[in-house]
């Protein structure tokens, strides 16, 4: 069994643009890294069927494009740009037809209508405003996450206003703010993920290096603290950032990438679905960004931006734990890993 994965990357060094890899199931291993798409900066990705919505750059400006998956390629459709730096997420309402992105140097979140032929219109954008962290990396609003809520509203995490912002969305794609969740100062909110149940979020802290476990209210669309646990070692003094967040689909394991201590944390989700440590695991490389489960989440693909890497894990599906099966696998700037469903 064959199964591929989309990479996106940085383009600061040898990278030409989005990248794939093949995991072949029966030898355990990665193969065949190619290009699939010639452009600049795609570092986040999302597949949906045929499409992938992608970060894209083009000189100075940047923005989001859409692209059709065909004969094992990417092929641009349309593309969204406007001066300044890309955003630095996408994330896909496929209910409404939506396409959010959240900028982390502008700190907006922009809304896109997905037409049935892949073009994008964009239909509406809120930039945050606010008081802002103590730490240098907390200089202004930086929105890094912008996706959806169990319940179908848009949650968006802004790391230099350690905030989570609730949005009511409507069908032409309209932003309302509904709730906001404060974390504690420096935190430096990056990303989520929710648990299977709908009621608990995962929030990873970048700047702290610290998860914490929030209650979700779908009634007041609001979030509520429950536990807050780190995701490296209390003698670790050296620079960390934490970068991704994962869950499996059954709810029962968290995971999480540090880059600086370059390893991957595992936790176990106890019965009252707080948390517990469980595991770090080495990367095998620099800097890692992002990570995937595959489709039967039996194994784990890893991605070292500075080491220019991935690494594979087998995972054990009873406790969590991950085991290094292969690394050094060549790849240029890897900083997305998403399955490429097909």
């Amino acid at each position: 069994m064959n199964e591929d994965f989309l990479i996106g990357t940085y383009t600061s060094k040898t990278s030409k643009g989005m990248y794939a890899v093949t995991l072949n199931h029966n030898h355990q291993q990665l193969e065949n890294v190619r290009l699939v798409a010639a452009s600049q900066k795609p570092a986040y990705l999302q597949q949906v069927g045929d499409r992938v919505f992608a970060i894209k750059q083009d000189g100075d400006l940047g923005g989001v494009a859409s692209y059709q998956l065909k004969d094992g390629q990417a092929e641009l459709i349309d593309q969204k740009l406007g001066a300044g730096a890309p955003p630095a997420y996408v994330g896909y309402d496929q209910d409404r037809q939506l396409l959010y992105s959240a900028n982390y140097h502008k700190g907006t979140v922009t809304v896109f209508k997905v037409a049935s032929d892949g073009t994008l219109t964009q239909t509406d954008e809120v930039t945050h405003q606010g008081e802002c962290g103590p730490k240098p990396e907390q200089d202004a609003p930086h929105a890094h996450y912008a996706d959806l809520t169990p319940d179908k509203r848009l949650a968006v995490c802004d790391l230099g206003m350690d905030l989570v912002v609730v949005y009511d969305v409507s069908e032409d794609g309209k932003l309302t703010q509904a709730s906001r969740y404060q974390s504690k100062a420096g935190f430096g909110t990056r990303h989520l993920v929710f648990h299977p149940n709908g009621k608990v979020a995962y929030v990873l802290g970048e700047l702290s290096s610290k998860l914490e476990v929030l209650k979700y209210d779908a009634e007041t669309s609001s979030f509520s603290h429950v536990q807050t646990v780190a995701t490296i070692p209390a003698d670790w003094t050296a620079h960390n950032g934490a970068a991704a967040i994962h869950i499996s689909s059954d709810g029962k394991f968290v995971y999480s990438s540090n880059r600086g201590e370059n390893t991957l944390a595992v936790f176990a989700v106890n019965d009252d679905l707080t948390l517990s440590h469980i595991q770090s695991i080495t990367t095998a490389g620099d800097f890692p960004r992002d990570f995937e489960l595959s489709q039967d989440e039996t194994f784990l693909v890893a991605s070292n931006q500075n080491g220019d890497n991935l690494t594979l894990y087998a995972r054990d599906a009873t406790t969590g734990q991950l085991t290094l099966l292969q690394q050094d696998v060549a790849c240029p700037e890897p900083v997305c890993v998403k399955q490429w469903v097909k």
